[in-house]
């Protein structure tokens, strides 16, 4: 029986390795798998790529694209083992409910990976949404500084100063987020240094 996941975690987590390794390992076995990312996360050229130097073709998903109906024709055309989301957390609530049907009604397996909370500790809508809707979660984790898990990130400028304003979405890496415990995450906001 298939279901939905959300494997969600902080920056710097693996999340995309993650998603990789999965797609590959059905591959492997003679298995097709659909690759999404946001369309608005371009850095990889709209792949999707993990910092350790992997990458796969994704296709693209944005806010008024009908994921259900897109994976239903692909499933039809060819049946699918399994669909890979990355960027989970910039999926609209309507995504979330398309995904849930893909595995309600074609029984194809969804596997979602985001972040939980953005650089102010709010949720995404797509996370929101993933975490009610989800059949099953799972915590993927990374280290603060302190050596203790990361649940948080900020944002920091080009200065290294943390910001604490801002848009929900400014697309970066590791020049722009620093993952770190609650602890320390405070401590950032108050002081303004990761």
């Amino acid at each position: 029986m298939a279901k939905l996941y959300f494997y969600y975690s902080t920056m710097n987590a693996g999340k995309s390795t993650a998603l990789l390794q999965a797609s590959h390992n059905y591959g492997e076995r003679g298995m097709r798998t659909l690759v999404y990312t946001a369309k608005l996360d371009d850095r990889a050229g709209g792949r999707v790529a993990s910092r350790i130097g992997i990458s796969a073709d994704a296709r693209h998903f944005e806010p008024d694209r009908d994921l259900h109906a897109e994976i239903a024709a692909e499933h039809a055309r060819e049946p699918l083992a399994c669909v890979l989301i990355d960027e989970a957390q910039f999926l609209t609530t309507p995504h979330v409910r398309q995904l849930a049907r893909v595995v309600d009604e074609l029984d194809v397996p969804v596997l979602c990976y985001g972040l939980r909370t953005d650089f102010l500790g709010r949720l995404f809508e797509g996370s929101a949404q993933l975490l009610a809707w989800a059949d099953n979660l799972v915590e993927l984790k990374t280290v603060c500084h302190c050596g203790r898990k990361a649940t948080m990130v900020v944002r920091v400028n080009p200065a290294g100063r943390v910001e604490s304003a801002g848009a929900q979405v400014e697309i970066g890496g590791n020049d722009r987020y620093v993952p770190l415990c609650r602890r320390h995450f405070f401590a950032a906001l108050d002081s303004g240094h990761a």
